[in-house]
């Protein structure tokens, strides 16, 4: 679970600006909130939530690509092509243009606590460290740094593997490429210290940041299995699209298809006049994006024996109610498995529909120097019980455009 996450230098992100997931104290709607699985460590409560809102161009989409770039690194393998790592800095600061970009994360998976620190440019990893939290003591895994005079490293006295074995991983370790990436693929399975935490860099978090068709593919693909074609039938209905089936079909329009195997999408639609069949492609752009929503949803369970509990959504509200965004996060909020939903979004009913608390609004917002400010609403005073909504549009917590003529 993501306890918090920094960034700087990059894209629209300047100054280091952290967004955190600790709940605020002695705030009410305790479903919000839930106690993270911590192996002889108390700590505070997570929030489920997190919603983020400001004006166009303000830095919401970017803060949502930093949490992708984490997975993009950890994903990436040693190639013998020089491609240049997913980074760009900020550009509006000419002293900054050949820094690296920082990014930090605060986590806990498998009952211990985490800290993950990056600093990269595009042509390599500059710093890289580990630091892990066994029963809550601070405890130096690695820690990887590229300076003028070449690379260094430091172990911790408590990583697996001993010295030589930790000479191994660095030799082999590309500019490009993170340590611990090669060092989970160069040890064996029962080597975990490193394992679990590169399984949470790698998969933890689910981005959905260039809209929903791509889920929504996989999601129809999975229809072919009459269990997945239900559970997504039944997830419609539940948010008002009254279909009771949904089917992968050959299509006889096009015979070269049929005869290659490819099936079109059918969902059946139950009226008072009687069903009617749909072709996906018939569909409304609200309904795809519900399909898509469905499979990264779905894929925080634990029957897909998947570690993904982080779900990121860039504008979770297009094309949709937004009655039907207020049901996907009470939805979300009460499901039984705790896990975390992050969005970006213009739709400030969510304000106003009492189902979220001060400390899961976020604010973006661009400063004179075009730099994205970060904060949560709950950093501003206020009480518990006012009107969020008519407060954010009074310019209150400010991140409002600024019109010109106004």
């Amino acid at each position: 679970m993501l306890i918090e996450f920094s960034i700087s230098n990059f894209r629209s992100f300047r100054d280091k600006q952290t967004l955190s997931m600790v709940a605020a104290p002695r705030l009410r709607r305790r479903e919000n909130v839930f106690s993270p699985v911590l192996t002889g460590e108390k700590f505070p409560d997570l929030l489920k939530v997190a919603v983020i809102y400001g004006p166009n161009a303000s830095g919401k989409s970017n803060l949502l690509k930093a949490f992708n770039v984490l997975g993009l690194m950890a994903n990436r393998e040693p190639s013998a092509r020089e491609t240049p790592l997913p980074l760009s800095p900020f550009r509006f600061d000419s002293a900054l243009a050949h820094q690296p970009s920082r990014f930090e994360v605060h986590f806990i998976h498998d009952g211990i606590r985490y800290q993950f620190e990056l600093a990269a440019t595009p042509e390599r990893v500059v710093t890289e460290c580990l630091v892990a939290y066994p029963q809550g003591r601070e405890t130096l895994l690695y820690r990887r740094q590229h300076t003028a005079e070449g690379e260094s490293y430091a172990f911790g006295d408590t990583l697996e593997g001993g010295a030589e074995l930790h000479q191994a991983w660095r030799r082999l370790t590309a500019p490009r490429v993170l340590f611990i990436a090669q060092a989970v693929a160069n040890s064996s399975e029962e080597m975990g210290q490193l394992r679990a935490p590169f399984v949470w860099l790698k998969s933890a978090t689910l981005p959905l940041l260039d809209g929903m068709k791509e889920a929504a593919d996989a999601a129809q693909d999975l229809a072919q299995n009459t269990n997945f074609a239900n559970e997504i039938a039944a997830f419609l209905r539940e948010v008002d699209v009254p279909v009771v089936k949904i089917e992968r079909v050959g299509t006889s329009v096009n015979r070269l298809m049929d005869a290659i195997g490819i099936k079109e999408t059918m969902l059946t639609h139950q009226t008072a006049l009687g069903d009617a069949n749909l072709s996906y492609e018939d569909e409304s752009e609200g309904t795809k994006n519900l399909i898509g929503f469905w499979l990264p949803w779905s894929i925080r369970s634990s029957r897909f024996d998947s570690p993904r509990c982080i779900l990121i959504a860039d504008e979770l509200d297009s094309s949709l109610h937004p009655n039907i965004v207020a049901a996907l996060v009470a939805k979300h909020i009460h499901a039984e498995e705790p896990s975390q939903l992050i969005f970006s979004t213009h739709n400030t009913h969510l304000m106003d529909a009492k189902l979220l608390r001060r400390d899961q609004f976020w604010i973006t917002e661009r400063d004179s120097n075009g730099a994205t400010q970060l904060r949560s609403i709950h950093d501003f005073a206020g009480r518990e019980g006012e009107d969020i909504e008519k407060r954010y549009y009074e310019g209150r917590y400010r991140g409002l455009p600024v019109l010109a003529g106004r």
